[in-house]
């Protein structure tokens, strides 16, 4: 068997040594706990956002990020105000880091699937439109074949459902693709439903054929039909939202902007507007929402993907669940969506 002790030099001490007592080397070693600091703050760019990924102290992190720059001899990060830069040195170890840790989580999650009688935990974060109507049948396929499952499920916002992926604290994340940037290292996105835009109408107004409800409608329905209410999911969203709304509805108003589709919709409910929203966000999994009507809009449908780290693609019970998420998908026809009123093909589509 090959010995691991350094070759001694000549005046008897091992290069190791020598190099250790010249400076030239570190003296310790990089943990994974300080490699995963690392990638965090690399992704995250602040020091308090990794903090909160990571369920840290910013003082406690700021401290085990400057011993690994203490032990490697180099900085990682240009510090400035809000803010934190790669250095080269940075970017070096982020590639490595990532084939690092890819590489622990994958054996990590290879090596459960051998230790008997132990229940596994699948952590799930993701839109609450997308996990009402998907979970349900795709859990029962799921505990079907691995009974000794059991799920943790976080409704939370796109921007949440990253920061819990990137804090290790949930396996994989539901939410819209366009929510997810391409270039998040690490992770993969597997798409497993597409949902169309509606527009959602209080039930007793009819755009069926309308090419011009300002005199086509009543007053009191007209004034309901420009009484528009805006979804704030994030800057862009609601940009491409209020020039959809201008272009089909040139004397709307905006009466209330809301953070969850299903304020929004109960708004709608309630005769005090409308609104543009993906179809599953107004179906329960079996029907629609009472009291509302649905016309499908011109906007691209939503595309949902789920989103984690690669590895986990390639062993179960994640690709079971990834398959049961796709035929979930496929399976959902969300009914009574009537077709596209004339007068909503104003909009000129301006993306998902």
């Amino acid at each position: 068997m090959a010995s691991l002790a350094a070759e001694q030099t000549p005046n008897g001490k091992g290069e190791g040594a020598e190099a250790e007592a010249n400076g030239s080397w570190p003296k310790a070693d990089m943990t994974l706990h300080q490699l995963r600091i690392f990638w965090a703050v690399a992704h995250a760019d602040t020091l308090t956002r990794a903090a909160k990924q990571l369920g840290l102290t910013q003082p406690a992190l700021s401290q085990q990020l400057a011993k690994l720059e203490s032990t490697i001899g180099a900085r990682l990060f240009d510090r400035t105000p809000g803010h934190m830069t790669l250095t080269d040195a940075g970017s070096f170890l982020l590639r490595k880091a990532e084939l690092i840790l890819s590489n622990v989580n994958e054996a990590t999650e290879g090596l459960r699937q051998y230790s008997d009688g132990s229940r596994a935990t699948l952590r799930i974060a993701g839109l609450h439109s997308a996990l009402r109507v998907l979970l349900p049948g795709a859990t029962a396929t799921l505990t079907e074949r691995f009974p000794e499952i059991d799920l943790d499920i976080h409704e939370a916002a796109p921007a949440e459902v990253l920061e819990l992926l990137y804090g290790r604290r949930v396996n994989l994340g539901i939410l819209a693709g366009n929510s997810v940037a391409q270039a998040s290292v690490g992770f993969r996105q597997v798409e497993i439903a597409t949902d169309p835009y509606v527009l959602a109408v209080p039930d007793h107004i009819d755009l069926a054929g309308l090419s011009d409800p300002d005199h086509e409608l009543s007053p009191e329905d007209t004034a309901t039909l420009n009484a528009c209410i805006l979804f704030t999911f994030g800057t862009q969203h609601t940009k491409r939202v209020e020039q959809w709304y201008a272009q089909v509805l040139p004397h709307h108003r905006v009466i209330a902007e809301c953070r969850s589709y299903e304020t929004a919709l109960a708004m709608v409910q309630a005769d005090l507007g409308i609104c543009l929203v993906p179809a599953m966000t107004a179906f329960d999994g079996r029907n629609t929402l009472p009291g509302i009507r649905l016309y499908r809009a011109t906007e691209p449908d939503r595309t949902l993907v789920a989103v984690l780290p690669g590895q986990y693609q390639r062993v179960e019970p994640y690709r079971t669940f990834i398959d049961a998420l796709q035929a979930a998908g496929r399976a959902i026809a969300v009914p009574g969506i009537a077709e596209t009123p004339p007068f909503l093909y104003r909009a000129e589509p301006v993306g998902a």
